[in-house]
């Protein structure tokens, strides 16, 4: 694996778990909250969301072994699935397959749904498996997931405590912008698992 492919592994680690993107969300459900409460929040959801990623790491080529589906298949799936993702990232909306409602009435957040599926959402889990499926060496691509879904935690961290300050600095739009640059990288990304996955195929 070369440098550019484990960075290219981090920077779509990354943007599924869009630190910037979750803001607003974070803020509608534990915005209310004391600090304190904030706080314990936040590690819980992180908690959960690297539990949950790490587990994939550690049993998704045997998953699609179990299941029988072929590399070739799931790369065209995952395709599809970063598509939608990359679509609500450039028109602005709400992304379906992180959440559909968000409640800031939910006593406890932290799990359901900060945790999963707004920080371990189907897309993450859907790159992880397409790389640890393909992998030659699955211990190197297990540490470059793990190192990137950690890296990517810790920045979601970050924007979390200061969320209402990047918003009062970035103002909504400025966040919508880096969603719509990250939207089209995902969008090309998406593009090439499909032609991948046809490859694989021998359809192409």
């Amino acid at each position: 694996m070369t440098a550019a492919e484990a960075f290219t592994v981090f920077i779509t680690v990354l943007i599924l778990v869009d630190p910037f993107g979750l803001i607003p969300m974070y803020l509608s459900l534990a915005g209310g909250l004391p600090a304190a409460r904030k706080r314990r929040t936040i590690v819980k959801a992180v908690s959960t969301a690297l539990f949950a990623l790490t587990a994939f790491i550690l049993i998704g080529r045997q998953i699609l072994s179990v299941l029988g589906i072929s590399h070739g298949s799931f790369f065209i799936a995952g395709g599809i699935i970063f598509f939608l993702i990359s679509l609500d990232l450039i028109l602005g909306h709400r992304q379906r397959t992180k959440t559909s409602k968000l409640d800031p009435e939910i006593e406890d957040v932290a799990v359901f749904p900060l945790g999963i599926p707004i920080l371990a959402g189907p897309g993450t889990f859907t790159t992880i498996i397409l790389h640890i499926s393909e992998a030659e060496n699955q211990f190197l691509m297990g540490s470059v997931l793990f190192v990137s879904v950690v890296a990517s935690l810790a920045i979601a961290v970050v924007t979390m405590l200061t969320g209402e300050l990047i918003l009062r600095v970035l103002h909504r739009s400025g966040v919508q912008v880096i969603q719509r640059l990250m939207g089209m990288i995902l969008c090309g990304l998406a593009v090439q698992f499909v032609y991948e996955g046809l490859q694989k195929l021998e359809i192409l």
